[in-house]
C-alpha cells in the first residue's frame, strides 16, 4: 500500500501551519515548526505569488495531509461527496471525520492520526464485535468501537486511560476510557469539525 514516508514536519511548514501530526511533540519547543515556521527548500523563505490556484491546491494538500490521505483515496471521497443531495465540501469533511482512524484519534486513544492508523491496522479494535484492521473503515451512527481485551495493556492504551480528559471529544463520540468504548452517537455535521480548511476552496480546485 502506498503511503508517505517522509518527514511529517516538513508538511506543516508546507502548509504554514501546525497540522498536529506528530501528538505532543507539536506543542512542545521541539517541534521545527517553531524555528522554521516557512516552507521547506532552498526558496522556503522566497515571496510566492498566491494565485487563486494555488490557493485551491494548498487547502486540499492541507486537508489530505491532516486526514494522512493519499490523492486518489481523496478524490475518490470528492466523487462520491458530489452524489450526495448536500453540501460537497461538508460531505466530504464529513467522509473523512468517519474514517475509523481519524475516530480512534478524536476519541482521545491515540495522540495522532498516525499512531491511530498503526494501532487500526494492527488490528487492535472492534466495530460492533467485530475485528476491523483497515483504518479507511467507515464507521454509523450507533456504531459501537472498542479496543479488544488482549490489547487494553499495551502501553498506548494504558497511556490514553491515564490522560482521559486531558484532550477534548467531540460531541458526536463519547469516549468511555474506563472501558476503552467509543460510542458514535452521530456523523457530524459541519460546525462541529474544527479542522482548519475551507472545504469549498476544494471544491472549485476539483470542479474546474
Amino acid at each position: 500500500m502506498a503511503r508517505y514516508t517522509g518527514a511529517d514536519c516538513r508538511r506543516c511548514r508546507r502548509e504554514k501551519m501546525k497540522l498536529f501530526l506528530k501528538g505532543s511533540k507539536c506543542d512542545g519547543p521541539k517541534c521545527p515548526f517553531e524555528s522554521r515556521p516557512f516552507p521547506p527548500g532552498q526558496h522556503g523563505r522566497g515571496r510566492t505569488k498566491e494565485t487563486e490556484y494555488l490557493l485551491q491546491l494548498r487547502e486540499k494538500q492541507k486537508a489530505r495531509r491532516v486526514y494522512g490521505v493519499l490523492e486518489k483515496q481523496f478524490r475518490g471521497y470528492y466523487e462520491e461527496a458530489v452524489g450526495k443531495k448536500a453540501k460537497t465540501g461538508e460531505v466530504l469533511l464529513q467522509i473523512l471525520e468517519s474514517r475509523l482512524d481519524n475516530v480512534v484519534y478524536r476519541a482521545g486513544y491515540a495522540s495522532s492520526r498516525d499512531q491511530a492508523r498503526q494501532l487500526v491496522k494492527h488490528g487492535h479494535f472492534t466495530v460492533n464485535g467485530k475485528k476491523v484492521d483497515i483504518p479507511s473503515y467507515r464507521v454509523k451512527e450507533h456504531d459501537i468501537i472498542e479496543v479488544r481485551g488482549k490489547s487494553k495493556e499495551l502501553t498506548p492504551f494504558l497511556v490514553a486511560q491515564a490522560q482521559a480528559g486531558s484532550r477534548s471529544v467531540p460531541a458526536w463520540l463519547e469516549a468511555i476510557p474506563s472501558q476503552m468504548k467509543i460510542l458514535v452517537h452521530s456523523l457530524p455535521a459541519r460546525q462541529v469539525i474544527d479542522t482548519q480548511v475551507q472545504e469549498q476552496l476544494i471544491v472549485e480546485l476539483y470542479s474546474k
